[in-house]
C-alpha cells in the first residue's frame, strides 16, 4: 500500500492566528492516528503559506503517494468549486504519477450538525461575545 497523506486546506488569513489555529488543527488530527492516513499537513488557498501546490509539493517531497485534500470550508462557493479543482488539475499534470482525491468540503458533512449540537450544548460562551 503507497503512503496516504491527508491535506487539509483552509482559505487563510490576514489574521495569524486563525492561520496558526488551521495547522493546530492538522498536528491534533496527525495525533489520532488514523490507520487510513499515514500523514497530515494543512495548506491555504491564499493569504497564507503554505499555498495548495507547496502543500501538495510537501507531503510527495514525504513521500506521498497517494494524497487526500479535504476543504475545510463550509460552503461551496468558487474557491471550493473552481479554485481547488484547477489546484489539483495543475498538479496532476506534473506529478501523475501521485493519486489526489479530493473530499467533499467541511460544510457537507454529515457529521457537521451532530457536532454543531456537541459544541452548542457543552462549550462555555465566548467572553466578549
Amino acid at each position: 500500500m503507497s503512503p496516504r497523506h491527508l491535506l487539509i486546506v483552509a482559505h487563510g488569513s490576514r489574521r495569524l492566528a486563525s492561520n496558526e489555529e488551521v495547522r493546530r488543527l492538522a498536528e491534533r488530527v496527525r495525533d489520532l492516528r488514523s490507520p487510513g492516513i499515514d500523514h497530515v499537513e494543512s495548506a491555504f488557498l491564499e493569504l497564507a503559506e503554505p499555498d495548495i501546490p507547496a502543500g501538495l509539493d510537501r507531503c510527495v517531497a514525504l513521500g506521498a503517494r497517494e494524497i487526500v485534500l479535504f476543504p475545510y470550508f463550509l460552503a461551496v462557493g468558487t474557491h471550493v468549486a473552481e479554485d481547488i479543482p484547477e489546484a489539483v488539475a495543475a498538479f496532476r499534470a506534473r506529478h501523475p504519477d501521485v493519486a489526489v482525491r479530493v473530499t467533499g468540503h467541511l460544510g457537507a458533512s454529515e457529521a457537521l450538525p451532530r457536532a454543531i449540537l456537541e459544541v452548542a450544548a457543552t462549550q462555555e460562551p465566548v467572553r466578549g461575545v
